[in-house]
């Protein structure tokens, strides 16, 4: 096979992924589909220097890893767009407009309040429009590749049905306020931070580098604008968005209007519709439909010409607080909630808003009675932005979260140094089933396949009430197969080996497990290599759990509150009697050739994942940290390294390649 048939067969099997992947519409047989892979296969065997990142054979799904740190050019600049915030000055640039073109006719369009993204296409091998390339703004003049993910958005067309050589778009991409809402009801279950908007949520989204990621989030996209394309594309802004949307691409809503009336008529319709959008908007985009006349109105270096956008007041609302509801998230953390009487802002109807904690109580003074100033501005969580403490009624005073958990009855405690208020009980049921499921997560006991729902199931209907309890469903398995919670005879079964074979962990895969504040994996590491067991550091002072490294006065802390917990140590008893494994792990295919040296990883390496690379570390005895600073000893650096190599290099810490990493392994063997 020649290179130019290579490039077509990838051409054709890209184009069949998106239709069996993306557009649930296959064009031919599953059959077809595979004999085509077996001949790129072949042909990659063959030429293996043919391979790329972005060939079939090395996506999931139709799914590559994005590549961080791209840079690209604009070939056309991706500038901003000149805000206005009074209707006046709306008509008096229509009237600008006017005095220089008398014709000149005007698209209004809603302000998507998202990040924009330029999509490339150029025909392909096949003769279809072919996106090859999407780009971020940047600084507007150079952007990042993440053609990867956008691929992976819904709206975003793989293969357009237009017959040009050439297409480049310019579009929003954007997350609905659901997609937002269920981040943000994760994070919190998680004890995660919160996404403060749906814009800021949508740009590291964009920027993840694994594309699933990306897909998972729902991001969607609305297509602006035409960069570049043949001329019935590039004459009238209004006929090329009706040319894009009978093609089945997602556009901006857009309103032909042919002068100031119909302008300021449009934005008001606009901002009436707001509230009921599934997204947010923050402004009315007024364009010069005759793509030719924009040039006449330059608006400076930083703006695109013959463009202006109105933007909307923020909208706020009183209303009285009714109450403040309490919640537990995994790390026993409580998160008060007000609850007042249900107001509309932007169109939806709103009754709750977070509270933070008690420092931002405090600092608003506010009591349940009060009445309470809430707003959104652009943004789908409603905010408290002051309390109008001229009408607190007589006996109301500063709300305070009580000294006791609201779920279990536990004593709560104040965090050091921050405004976290928790619960003090380990096996508060409100914990519980975030306790577990960090226990069974890689990052601690590693047990495959113990998933969410079978960890919540088992929770509610009593099989677990504590970690201990997952080693004794075995003795429940017959009752497990018939209610069917894990699954039929062999998932069962399956999930029970897992368990079972989990016991011959490192000690240091459990003790992360407990998740104990301030002991994860790395601290757990230190603790185990220190003390080689459990027991030992059950029996530590507070000062000689400190003498380890990674352990400060707060983690030592901690560690002994855990392990001076009756509760606790019930559950530790409990552990070993199912034959747990406490202590350190000695030998195995490691060494101690990196012992005391600390490395940081950075970049895509040649042949090892970051992982890999760090586990490899591990086991030869080095510590692997995520911030370059001066305790760093070497920085194992591929490529795209970005600015932890510049970092690195300002503090003259030593940058090694992959190779250099493995040979340093070996030579110290």
């Amino acid at each position: 096979m020649e290179h130019n048939e290579y490039l077509k067969l990838i051409d054709t099997i890209d184009y069949h992924m998106d239709r069996y992947y993306n557009q649930d519409e296959p064009e031919i047989s599953d059959y077809e589909y595979d004999q085509l892979m077996i001949k790129l296969k072949e042909a990659e065997k063959k030429n293996p220097q043919w391979v790329t990142p972005d060939s079939p054979t090395q996506k999931i799904g139709g799914v590559a890893k994005r590549e961080a740190g791209v840079k690209v050019e604009h070939d056309i600049p991706m500038l901003s767009i000149e805000d206005v915030f009074d209707k006046q000055d709306v008509i008096a640039w229509v009237n600008k407009v006017k005095s220089v073109h008398p014709d000149c006719e005007f698209s209004v369009e809603t302000k998507i309040d998202g990040l924009s993204m330029t999509l490339r296409y150029e025909k392909d091998s096949d003769n279809h429009l072919k996106l090859t390339l999407a780009e971020t703004r940047g600084d507007g003049l150079v952007g990042e590749d993440v053609t990867a993910n956008a691929l992976v958005i819904s709206d975003v067309n793989r293969y357009i049905d237009l017959p040009y050589d050439k297409l480049q778009l310019r579009g929003e991409v954007y997350m609905t306020h659901e997609d937002f809402e269920k981040f943000n009801e994760m994070q919190m279950k998680n004890d995660g931070k919160i996404a403060a908007n749906p814009r800021n949520l949508a740009a590291g989204t964009l920027r993840q580098l694994d594309a699933n990621i990306t897909r998972e989030r729902g991001l969607k996209m609305f297509v602006f604008n035409v960069q570049m394309g043949p001329e019935e594309m590039t004459e009238s802004h209004c006929k090329a968005m009706d040319i894009l949307s009978d093609a089945k691409v997602p556009t901006v809503y857009h309103r032909l209007c042919k002068d100031a009336d119909e302008i300021i008529a449009a934005i008001d319709e606009i901002g009436e519709m707001r509230g009921n959008l599934e997204y947010d908007i923050d402004g009315a985009v007024v364009k010069i439909d005759q793509v030719a006349y924009r040039n006449d109105f330059p608006a400076g270096s930083k703006y695109s010409s013959g463009h202006i956008a109105y933007k909307y007041p923020p909208e706020e609302k009183e209303t009285k607080l009714l109450d403040v509801e309490l919640s537990v998230g995994r790390t026993g953390r409580i998160n008060p909630t007000a609850i007042f009487e249900p107001i509309r802002l932007c169109g939806t109807s709103v009754s709750r808003a977070t509270l933070h904690n008690q420092d931002f109580i405090d600092d608003l003074d506010i009591g349940i009675g009060d009445t309470i100033v809430v707003y959104k501005s652009g943004e789908i969580i409603p905010k408290i932005k002051e309390v109008n403490h001229s009408k607190r009624p007589e006996g109301v005073s500063t709300y305070k979260i009580p000294g006791v958990c609201p779920v279990c009855g536990a004593p709560t405690k104040r965090e050091p140094n921050t405004a976290d208020i928790k619960c003090t009980s380990s096996t508060c049921p409100a914990q519980l089933e975030r306790h577990i499921i960090n226990f069974v997560g890689r990052d601690a006991m590693n047990i495959m396949g113990f998933g969410t729902v079978y960890i919540e199931e088992l929770v509610r209907q009593g099989y677990i009430s504590d970690i201990a309890d997952i080693y004794g469903l075995v003795d429940h398995r017959d009752e497990l197969i018939e209610k069917g919670i894990i699954g039929k005879e062999k998932n069962t079964d399956k999930l029970l080996a897992a368990i079972e074979a989990s016991k011959e962990n490192d000690g240091y895969c459990l003790l992360t497990g407990f998740g104990i504040p301030g002991i994860g994996k790395a601290a757990a590491k230190s603790l185990m290599n220190h003390f080689e067991n459990i027991d030992s550091i059950m029996a530590a002072t507070e000062d000689e759990l400190r003498q380890v490294e990674d352990i400060g006065d707060v983690s030592a802390s901690a560690l002994r509150e855990f392990f001076d917990d009756e509760t606790c140590q019930d559950m530790i008893r409990r552990l070993k009697s199912y034959g747990v494994n406490m202590s350190k792990i000695h030998g195995g295919a490691g060494g101690d050739s990196l012992s005391g040296l600390t490395f940081v990883i950075t970049g895509t390496l040649p042949t090892l994942g970051r992982k890999e690379a760090a586990a490899l570390i591990e086991q030869n005895g080095g510590k692997v940290t995520g911030s370059v600073s001066k305790k760093t000893n070497y920085l194992v650096a591929g490529e795209a390294a970005g600015s932890k190599l510049d970092k690195a290099n300002s503090l003259g810490i030593t940058v090694l390649t992959e190779a250099e990493l493995l040979e340093m392994i070996e030579k110290e063997a």
